[in-house]
Formats: C-alpha cells, structure tokens, sequence
C-alpha cells in the first residue's frame, strides 16, 4: 500500500523557557538556562536544591475549581500544551471528522504529585483510608490523553506510550504511523511531565543521576562537557498537531515541516546505563533514516539526547561518528537539555519541536555550558557550542533515549510539494 505523508501544522509547549512557543524558540536561541532555586517545597535536606522549573505558570487562572479536582499537575501541562497547538493549527474541529482524529500522549510517570500527596496524607492518618475518589484517575499515566479527547471531542485512537525519557517521542512515532497507515488523519501528540517534587528530586538524588551543582544552576546542565555530574531536572509539557498531507492542504494550513521518518530500538543492555559503544542509538537512527528513505550525507542536523550525564555523553557521539563517518563532522549537532533541562516523558516532544523550528528557522540553537573539552568526546564533532548557528537545515534527527534502554529517533523535514 502507499503510505500517506505526514506534516505538522501546530505546536504548543509550557517549559522552563516560557509557556508558549515564541517564548520557547526566543530563549533558545539567545541560550538561556531556565535551571533555578526550587521553590516548591524545602530542599534543605535534599542533595539538588534546583531544577528547570515551569514559571509563571497559575493553574487558577487555566482551570476552574471542579476541573483542578480532577487534574494532576502533568495533565494540567497536556491540556495547556494541547491547546495552544490545536489554536496555532487553525484547526476547525466541526468540519472534520472527529472519528479520525485521535490523542497519543506521552508520559514516563504520570501523576507523581497526586500519588505522593495520597500516601503523604495516608501515612500522618490514623490508618482510616480517607483516599480522593480522584486519587486513581487523576495519577495513572493514561489520563492525560483522555482528558484532552474529552474535551475536544476526539474519537480516533487514543493511548499513551510509556517508555521512561523516550515516551513522548514513541507518541510521535505511533502517531505518525497512525495516519500514514490511514488510521487516522489527525493526532494531537506529544508528552508531559511534573517531577519537580520531594519523591522526583529524592529519588534522582539516590540513584546519583541529577547534577548537585547547587552554587550555580544556570551551568549545571553541562551536555558533553567534560566537568559534567548530571542531568537537571526539568518538567513541563510538548504538544504537537500531525495531520495528514492532503487533509492539511484542504484546509490551507500553514505547514511547519514533515515527518518523514521513525525509528525504535532496544540497548538491551542495562537497566539506566546506555550501551558504552551506544549501540541502540546508532541503531534507531539508522531504522528511522532508512524509514524515512534518506541516507546519512543527508542529514544536516541533529538534536541530541544529550542529557550531561558521565556516560550518556560519550555514547551518543560514538554512534553519531560510527553511523555517519566522516559526514558526521558537517552536521550541527545540539542538546537542547543545556538550556531546558531533562524533561523526562516530555523530552522528546519539546525537542521535536525545537528540531522542527530549526528547520522552518534555519538556525540551530546552541549548546550552552560548554567551558573544558571531554577527551572520550571526539573533538571534531560540531556541538553548537555556546552560540546560535545560522545554516540550512533540510533534514534533522531528534533522539531521545530511556531508562530500559529504550530508543526514539525521528525524522523531520523542511517540506516541499
């Protein structure tokens, strides 16, 4: 059968950066980090005193008393994501069909703030169990999805992919797929997450995985630097509109660019670490170019998973250079990471969108933080260091890799008739 193309026609996102798009595009490309105090509750004791917080963000001024009831923190990210997505695509929900127009959400945890007040309360109780009759819709990973099909009416597929980090970026595979198979001719799609809590920020701290740079956030993220201790925590929410070619052109939407490629993949290798020789990274990019029919010298740009953790750092690039040899050293590489921190299940859906604006842009946000050189790290590879890059980019990957060993990359490309 021939496969349907696929574009994006709108985009939505509430991040450390900002809580709309231009805010979003404007920071990254001046490269400011959104990495400050937390605020949310006492870190006296907590060993990381930061994180990427979403700021300027009042849930009252979204959502009446009847809908907060029923909104964990990460859901109130999807809806606020969603709807400024849905407004950019100009959509007109009462002339399409609402049967073929479908929610993939994203999510690697869910309601953490709902489960973590639940047991708070609970554990200081008598033992008498006085739950919320919310407490479970409100927590479990999937609801996100269904309040936005709720509320908007969507009655095409609806489901959420759970693959730790890679989450989000499983949702714009899938609903790519969806709607080049014919399953669908519309997605809302993309991921959300609110970790920023005692329970998100303590048990990063006991596995050593978040930076403890408390004497200077807006550096701790330090992708591929050699002084390096960790990711930042970050939260928040990437919503984007894929619709069908044809069904997109019907309607005269703006088009802001095409997905033309996926790829998963496995590291079957360790539970959080990445494959040393980055194995599974080099393989999802491969699958999703020979998805997309595309070969490597075409490839201008790529955004990177690039957490600043030790080990992830060195495995990204090595696949990089082992997939794409010597082309590898003429393509901008970036991590967006530096500036908004590891969104977890929403990475890969922000990244997507900063991938798909340095395409319509033509400029690659840089890689803030960069001070020493990592030896393990071949030099010769282009990280956007420091500074914006003007250049033509026609073809960019967004990889995004979990703990599982799970892998997403996508395809993007500037679109042509």
């Amino acid at each position: 059968m021939k496969l349907r193309r696929v574009v994006v026609t709108g985009l939505g996102a509430i991040t450390p950066l900002g809580n709309n798009i231009p805010d979003l595009w404007d920071g990254l490309l001046k490269g400011v980090s959104g990495a400050s105090p937390i605020t949310r509750f006492d870190v006296s004791n907590f060993k990381s005193k930061f994180a990427c917080q979403v700021k300027g963000y009042n849930a009252k001024d979204h959502f009446d008393r009847k809908e907060l009831r029923k909104y964990d923190l990460y859901a109130q990210y999807a809806m606020f994501a969603s709807e400024e997505a849905l407004k950019d695509s100009g959509l007109d929900l009462e002339k399409i069909d609402l049967d073929k127009a479908g929610v993939i959400w994203g999510s690697g945890i869910g309601g953490l703030d709902t489960f973590l007040q639940e047991i708070s309360d609970y554990a200081k109780s008598d033992g008498t169990p006085r739950f919320s009759p919310f407490f479970i819709p409100k927590m479990i990973a999937d609801i996100a999805a269904g309040h936005i099909s709720i509320k908007y009416g969507l009655r095409g597929p609806n489901f959420t992919t759970i693959s730790a980090c890679a989450s989000s970026a499983n949702s714009l595979v899938d609903s790519f797929n969806y709607i080049r198979l014919n399953k669908a001719d519309v997605f809302v799609t993309g991921g959300s997450e609110a970790a920023v809590n005692p329970a998100g920020v303590g048990g990063f701290n006991a596995m050593n995985a978040i930076s403890v740079r408390n004497d200077d956030p807006a550096t701790a993220s330090r992708p591929f630097d050699r002084d390096r201790d960790g990711f930042v925590l970050g939260e928040g929410g990437g919503a984007l509109i894929l619709e069908e070619l044809e069904h997109a052109k019907k309607r005269g939407a703006k088009i802001y660019a095409e997905v033309v490629g996926g790829g998963l993949s496995a590291d079957a290798y360790h539970i959080t670490s990445p494959h040393p020789e980055g194995v599974g990274a080099k393989n999802v990019m491969k699958y999703a170019l020979d998805d997309a029919g595309l070969k490597p010298e075409d490839v201008d740009h790529i955004n990177t998973h690039g957490t600043s953790t030790p080990l992830g750092d060195v495995a990204e690039p090595k696949a990089i250079v082992n997939l794409f040899g010597e082309h590898a050293y003429k393509i901008s590489i970036n991590s967006t990471k530096s500036m908004i921190g590891h969104l977890l299940g929403a990475a890969g859906a922000v990244e997507a969108i900063a991938t798909i604006l340095a395409i319509k842009h033509d400029i690659i946000p840089p890689t803030i933080n960069h001070f020493n050189p990592d030896p393990n790290i071949d030099p010769k590879l282009d990280f956007t260091f420091n500074e914006s890059k003007k250049r033509k980019v026609d073809v960019a990957l967004s990889n995004t890799f979990g703990f599982g060993g799970h892998n997403a990359s996508l395809v993007f490309k500037k679109f042509t008739e």
